[in-house]
C-alpha cells in the first residue's frame, strides 16, 4: 500500500499522535479510507494546558487540537479497542464491530497510573489529572477553595498543580517518597533546585513521605491522610500523580512485544512481534511506544512529551506509505520538553537518566535564571534552561554530536571557569 495505491488505515488513538499522524498521511498523498477510534468521547485535544491554564481558568478545558476541515477523516469518539487481529488485519472494537486495515497505527499514549488501593482510590476526593474529564472536576473543585489540597508523587502533574494552587492562594502539601523531585525528568540537581522554588512559593513540601491509608468520613468521601511516619494531614482533596500507565492491555493475545514500557518499536516505528521481528502493516507512535533512542546508543525509551508525539507520529505515517524498507526513514528525534511551574519556564532538550555529571554554563541557580548541561560518561547528553530558552538551540548539536563534557567555558555570557558536580546518586 502506499498514497497512490489506496487502502485503509485505522488509527488507535484518538489523541495528538493519532491526529498527528491522520494530518501527515494526507500531506504525503495518501488518498484511501482514514479512520481515527478513541475510548473518550472528545476528538483529539492538547493535554498540556490542563495541568496549567484550564486550573487556572485562563481558559475552558475544551482544547481541541485544530483539525483541517478536508483531512476527510472517519473519528469514532467514545468507543475502546478491546484486540487486535494480527492474522485477519482488523482491530476489534469493545462493542465487538471489527475495523479491516491494510495498515493500523498504534497511538493509545498512557492512562494516569490509579491510587493501589481501589477502595481508597474510589472515595469522593480522591482525583487523577490526565484526561479532559480530570480536568473539569478538579478546576471546579479548586472553585470551592478547598481547605488544603494535597497531592501525591514528585512529577510535572504534581508540581505543576502545586503550583496553580499556590496562585489560586490555595494551601497545598506535595507529599514525594524520593529524597529529591523531579529528579528523573530533569536530574537531581534540578530537582534540588524545584523543591526550594516550590518551598519559597508556600508548598508544604515533604520529601521522603508516603501515604499509609487514607481515612474517610461516614459518606464516602476522603476526610484525612495518615502518613508512614505517623503524621495526618486534614484534607478532603487529594490529587493522584504517581505516573502513567500504557495503554497496551488491549493488545494481549495479539503476539506483539507489548509489556508496561509500552508497545516495542524499531527505529522506523513498526511494531515488533514477540519474537523481535517487525509486525506486517502494524506501526506506533507517541507516549505508547517504546524505542530505540539514537542518541544515546539505542537504548530503549518511552517519552511522553509533546514534541516526540508529533514527530515519531510524522515518520510512522511516512513509513507506512513506503513501498518497501528501503525507502522507510528512522526516527530520530531529540526529546524535548517544558513545563511552567512558579512563575519560570523550564525547557529540556535531550533526556537525563543516566547522566553522571552536571554543570551550570550561563546564568546562576540563585538567580534562578540559567542554563545547565548534563553529562553521560564524558559526552553531552542533555541541556536545560530556566528562563534561559535562547540559549538552547547552541547546545542542540553538541548533544546530537555527542561533545565532550563538560562543555569548554569563556563562550559569550559563560562563565569562565565551569564548575562540573558529579551526580553520584545517577551515576550508581
Amino acid at each position: 500500500m502506499s498514497a497512490h495505491d489506496p487502502g485503509r488505515i485505522v488509527i488507535v488513538g484518538a489523541s495528538l499522535a493519532g491526529l498527528s499522524a491522520a494530518k501527515a498521511l494526507r500531506a504525503h498523498g495518501f488518498s484511501g479510507g482514514l479512520m481515527l477510534v478513541g475510548d473518550e468521547p472528545h476528538r483529539p485535544y492538547d493535554r498540556p494546558p490542563l495541568s496549567k491554564q484550564v486550573l487556572r481558568g485562563d481558559f475552558g478545558p475544551d482544547t481541541t487540537l485544530p483539525q483541517p476541515a478536508d483531512l476527510d477523516i472517519a473519528v469514532r469518539t467514545g468507543t475502546a479497542a478491546a484486540g487486535l487481529d494480527r492474522d485477519g488485519r482488523a482491530v476489534i472494537l469493545a462493542d465487538g464491530e471489527r475495523l479491516a486495515y491494510d495498515r493500523c497505527l498504534v497511538a493509545t499514549g498512557t492512562r494516569a497510573r490509579p491510587w493501589p488501593n481501589p477502595a481508597e482510590a474510589a472515595l469522593a476526593g480522591v482525583a487523577t489529572l490526565r484526561t479532559r474529564a480530570d480536568a473539569e472536576r478538579l478546576r471546579q473543585r479548586l472553585r470551592e477553595r478547598p481547605a488544603r489540597v494535597v497531592l501525591v508523587g514528585g512529577g510535572f502533574i504534581s508540581f505543576e498543580v502545586a503550583s496553580v494552587c499556590r496562585e489560586l492562594d490555595i494551601p497545598v502539601t506535595v507529599l514525594v517518597r524520593d529524597a529529591v523531585p523531579l529528579a528523573r525528568a530533569i536530574g537531581a540537581p534540578l530537582g534540588a533546585f524545584m523543591a526550594e522554588v516550590a518551598r519559597d512559593a508556600g508548598v508544604d513540601l515533604r520529601l521522603g513521605a508516603a501515604i499509609a491509608r487514607m481515612e474517610a468520613d461516614g459518606r464516602g468521601r476522603l476526610a484525612g491522610l495518615v502518613l508512614e511516619d505517623g503524621g495526618r494531614i486534614e484534607t478532603d482533596c487529594l490529587v493522584v500523580a504517581i505516573g502513567a500507565a500504557r495503554n497496551v492491555e488491549w493488545l494481549d493475545g495479539a503476539g506483539l512485544a507489548a509489556d508496561r514500557n509500552g508497545l516495542r518499536c524499531d527505529r522506523f516505528c513498526r511494531a515488533l512481534r514477540a519474537d523481535g521481528t517487525a509486525a506486517d502493516g502494524i506501526f506506533a507512535a507517541g507516549d505508547v511506544a517504546h524505542w530505540p533512542n539514537p542518541h544515546d546508543g539505542d537504548a530503549l525509551v518511552a517519552v511522553e512529551h509533546w514534541g516526540n508525539a508529533v514527530a515519531q507520529a510524522r515518520i510512522a505515517a511516512r513509513n507506512m506509505l513506503a513501498q518497501d524498507p528501503a525507502g522507510m526513514v528512522p526516527h530520530d528525534h531529540l526529546p524535548d520538553f517544558w513545563s511552567q511551574q512558579f512563575g519560570l519556564t523550564i525547557k529540556l532538550l535531550g533526556l537525563t537518566a543516566g547522566a553522571d555529571a552536571f554543570a551550570v554554563v550561563r546564568g546562576a541557580m540563585a538567580e534562578r535564571r540559567f542554563l545547565a548541561v548534563f553529562g553521560k560518561a564524558g559526552r553531552t547528553v542533555a541541556v536545560a534552561s530556566v528562563d534561559s530558552a535562547r540559549w538552547l538551540p547552541a547546545y542542540r548539536s553538541a548533544i546530537l554530536e555527542g561533545a565532550p563534557f563538560p562543555p569548554l567555558p569563556g563562550g559569550l555570557d559563560a562563565p569562565r571557569r565551569i564548575e562540573t558536580q558529579v551526580l553520584e546518586e545517577t551515576a550508581r
